[in-house]
């Protein structure tokens, strides 16, 4: 019989250290905070918006580092309405104060107003829609019930009714008060959707299985895992803050007129709009920009924490 056996050729193998389908590991395994993380740092916009928010951060925080002139002691009627001078590049109020120092000094009110108000609507909108949504039941029917309420109330009428009634009492943490206080119900139904979605995991179960409380297991695992929508919906919720502020302010509801804030400032200066336009329209420009730039940086965070916004870009 002829030999029928095919001769196979092998190639040589270098001396050293072969990897057969090797495949490459992260040293760091990935989750959504890095992911997120590693997506928005290389968008411009971020980076933009984040400066805002920083500048004017440090303009409420210390003020004086961008402006050495009072914004209240030094105010003379002879410079009623005039234009920039030296020292003073934005002009003067219709009262004669600097422009540009009560820009920079009003920053702390209304950020004070927006990030107290942020802070009242997302602690009760965040135990309000993790209650409901963890246990469910009846509770979750009163919570639901109780939220649609606030959710039906525009909390900036709601709060014209409050400063109203409460006229001898108008402070940061009053007028913070009136506008948390009715604007949480959002809040309360973004955190009430993720709970539910979250509660369903296997991590979930198998800390109850281990014997863990139920609200043990809400603290500790559930809401962690359920609190990237509350960051987004925290970040848009301190622009509408501030804008809340400034329309209270405006309509005289707010804070007192002796208090400096970029809403008291447009108001007081509506009435000289046809003669000295400018004292409304640079603390109209502050407004816009900060409130544009919590905007921007919310709505960032909110696709970068979205996988399937990534996935498309």
């Amino acid at each position: 019989m002829s030999d029928t056996s095919a001769t196979h050729y092998v190639a040589p193998i270098p001396e050293g250290t072969v990897a057969v389908d090797a495949i490459k590991i992260a040293d760091k395994p990935s989750n959504l905070w890095r992911d997120a993380w590693s997506d928005i740092r290389k968008r411009p916009m971020f980076w933009i918006s984040l400066v805002i928010v920083l500048i004017v951060l440090l303009m409420a925080i210390w003020p004086t580092l961008f402006t050495q002139t009072p914004p209240n002691n030094n105010c003379q009627l002879s410079n009623s309405n005039g234009g920039p001078a030296a020292g003073h590049p934005l002009g003067f109020t219709f009262q004669g104060c600097d422009i540009y120092a009560r820009t920079v000094w009003g920053a702390r009110t209304s950020l004070s107003v927006g990030i107290i108000a942020t802070l009242i609507g997302s602690i009760i909108g965040l135990v309000m829609g993790a209650l409901a949504g963890f246990y469910g039941g009846w509770l979750d029917g009163v919570l639901s019930r109780v939220g649609d309420i606030f959710f039906s109330i525009p909390y900036i009428l709601a709060a014209v009714v409050v400063m109203s009634v409460f006229a001898q009492f108008r402070n940061v943490f009053t007028l913070a008060f009136a506008i948390g206080g009715f604007a949480w119900a959002s809040t309360a139904r973004v955190v009430r959707a993720e709970v539910l979605r979250v509660r369903q995991a296997d991590f979930v179960m198998a800390s109850r299985a281990l014997g863990k409380s139920r609200f043990g297991t809400l603290i500790s695992h559930v809401i962690p895992n359920a609190i990237a929508p509350l960051l987004v919906i925290t970040t848009l919720s301190l622009a509408a803050a501030i804008v809340a502020e400034a329309t209270l302010s405006y309509l005289g509801v707010g804070l007192g007129s002796d208090t400096m804030s970029w809403g008291n400032d447009i108001g007081q200066a509506q009435a000289s709009l046809r003669v000295a336009p400018m004292a409304l329209i640079y603390p109209s420009i502050a407004l816009t920009i900060t409130v544009l730039a919590f905007i921007m940086l919310g709505e960032l965070v909110r696709d970068a924490l979205d996988p399937r916004a990534r996935a498309r870009r």
